[in-house]
């Protein structure tokens, strides 16, 4: 299904959505298609060469997408952020908590064992998954605390729920996002509004240019031995594609979703239901 057959089903005229992470390439799939349904979209990364190429890409013309140079890391930088969007904007409706990734210094290997993970690269991988998720919903929490309402969509991963190999990191990270989804919903609930939802998505294996080497033989076409695993215990027999995220994350940013609060949604055709017997 290509993007703009997925953005006809929605309409999300007018809300300001902001996107951590969001020259990634999940979070600039999702960036591209919420400006085409409407949305007006800040983008906060690191990356400006990545934030330039989106700007490009999204054809706008600067009203209904901006980028701002921000670490999730700064609540100095997150704060400003939230200032300049709001300057610009009125106010926010939604934070998508997309900044995240691994690090080759907190992987194990044949030549990196576990014993031998260093201390920085551990806490930077986790610092950069939860930590990063922590701050920007302290910050842009506050606003929808505010305005009496708004939405916290956080990125966990599959990992979450069973840990892969070789990234103890990463894994016990995307952990932390999902039970700090379910808690920050009930906090928010409980001692705030109960308009302000907190939801997480958690992809499957999908395949982009950036894993594609590690899933599929370069050489022959075919899948090397850790992309036949995946394929072993995915029921639906195939990867994801990153557009198969869009039509949950827009319900999840709906009225239509309404009621939906502190879940962590498996987009994985099927990963996470396979026990492998």
């Amino acid at each position: 299904m290509k993007v703009v057959e997925i953005v006809d089903n929605f309409d999300l005229s007018g809300k300001v959505v902001v996107l951590t992470g969001g020259a990634g390439v999940l979070c600039s799939e999702m960036a591209r298609a919420l400006v085409d349904a409407g949305a007006k979209v800040a983008i906060l990364d690191v990356d400006e060469e990545s934030m330039a190429q989106l700007e490009e890409e999204a054809e706008s013309d600067g009203s209904n997408l901006v980028t701002i140079e921000t670490n999730v890391l700064d609540k100095k930088s997150l704060e400003s952020a939230a200032d300049k969007i709001k300057d610009r904007w009125g106010r926010i409706d939604v934070l998508i908590n997309g900044a995240g990734g691994n690090s080759p210094k907190a992987t194990t290997g044949e030549d990196q064992s576990f014993f031998d993970l260093p201390e920085e690269g551990v806490q930077q991988v986790f610092n950069l998954n939860f930590l990063g998720t922590f701050l920007a919903s302290q910050v842009f929490g506050e606003v929808f605390v505010e305005q009496g309402e708004g939405i916290i969509l956080n990125i966990s991963s599959m990992n979450a729920f069973t840990p892969l190999t070789k990234i103890p990191a990463y894994s016990a990270a995307k952990a932390a996002v999902s039970n700090f989804t379910q808690w920050l919903a009930v906090h928010m609930s409980q001692n705030y509004s109960p308009d302000i939802r907190v939801n997480a998505i958690a992809p499957g294996f999908l395949l982009t240019e950036q894993n594609r080497y590690l899933l599929i033989d370069e050489e022959t076409g075919d899948l090397t031995e850790r992309g036949q695993t995946i394929i072993d215990h995915t029921p639906m027999g195939e990867f994801g594609d990153p557009e198969d995220l869009l039509t949950t994350v827009f319900w999840l940013l709906e009225d239509g979703s309404k009621f939906v609060h502190g879940t962590v949604i498996p987009i994985d055709g099927g990963f996470s239901a396979f026990s492998g017997v």
